[in-house]
Formats: C-alpha cells, sequence, structure tokens
C-alpha cells in the first residue's frame, strides 16, 4: 500500500481556529485571492450586461419569429443573472466586495451591450451569439489559469462555461448553422 492518503487533523483544526476570520478561504487555497476576486469582477459585470442584453432584446423583439427568439432570450436573461449571482456569492466567500455599480458595468464587462433594431432578429441572434463566444473563450481561459489553485471557483467557472456554451448552441440553432 504505498499509496496511502494521510493528513495532519490536529494542524487542520488549529489552522482552522487560528484563522476563522479568512472564512472559506484556507491554506489549501493557493490562488492569489486578490486577483481572483478582480477576475471574478469582471465575470459579475460580463453576465449582468449579457442579463440586459438579453431582457432587452427579448422585450423588442418583434416580427413574424420573433415568439420563438423571445422565449429563448428570456431564457437565457435568467440563466445569465442566475451566473451573475452564484459569482457575486462567490466574490462574497473570498472577502472581496461586490460591484455592481450600473455606472461601471459596460467598462468591466468582457462582452459589449449592444442593441438592434427591433425588427432584426438575425443581428440580435448574431450579436448575442458573438457575445457567448466571447464569454466562453475568457472563461476557458479563467479555468485554465485556476488550475487546481481555487477549485471552487474553477468549478463554478466550469460549470457557467457549459451553461453558456449551451447558450451559444441554441443560438446557431435559431440562426440555422
Amino acid at each position: 500500500m504505498g499509496n496511502q492518503f494521510a493528513i495532519d487533523v490536529t494542524a487542520i483544526r488549529d489552522d482552522a481556529r487560528e484563522k476563522m476570520s479568512a472564512g472559506a478561504v484556507t491554506k489549501g487555497n493557493r490562488s492569489p485571492v486578490d486577483r481572483v476576486v478582480e477576475v471574478l469582477d469582471a465575470v459579475l459585470a460580463t453576465e449582468i450586461v449579457c442579463y440586459l442584453r438579453y431582457t432587452q432584446n427579448a422585450i423588442t423583439a418583434s416580427g413574424i419569429h420573433s415568439a420563438r427568439v423571445a422565449a429563448e432570450f428570456t431564457e437565457h436573461a435568467a440563466e445569465e443573472l442566475d451566473h451573475g449571482v452564484r459569482v457575486a456569492e462567490r466574490i462574497d466567500q473570498l472577502g472581496g466586495t461586490v460591484d455592481m455599480d450600473p455606472a461601471t458595468l459596460a467598462a468591466r464587462s468582457h462582452t459589449e451591450y449592444t442593441t438592434a433594431d427591433e425588427t432584426d432578429l438575425d443581428t440580435m441572434l448574431r450579436e448575442n451569439l458573438v457575445a457567448e463566444r466571447i464569454v466562453i473563450t475568457v472563461y476557458q481561459e479563467i479555468i485554465r489559469w485556476l488550475g487546481d489553485d481555487d477549485p471552487t471557483t474553477r468549478t463554478l467557472m466550469e460549470s457557467l462555461l457549459a451553461e453558456e456554451e449551451e447558450h451559444a448552441d441554441d443560438l446557431g440553432d435559431l440562426l440555422g448553422h
């Protein structure tokens, strides 16, 4: 039995008591917490901007195929809002300050807030697909950067990534790709 699991529970207990003010962040988290919070702050801004864009598109969509597209936008908006809440909760767990300042959201977001003529469903779909593709690429990079240093944040980002890939697939289907 050469590969046995062994931990020093006494040391873990002592460290837990000594550093209670650090909340969820333990020495097992090897990530630069301040930098992770900065990265998550941009993710939070991105998710809120995406929520706002999808909501605006769902409300203003019109035309013969608008009901189906608006329903998809509404579903995606709800999921983006949920992503934002989950990211904000992680920022708080890490001891960061959750920043939802509307004055700075667009500047901190990875995606742009774009609007389209309400009769131009194709442009709405394409702009949202571009945004999803940006988010997918950025989230993949964040996951690689986190590696094993912060498994909780990595797992959160992986779950968001899977949902963003599903959004891109849905939009592609609506565009006939």
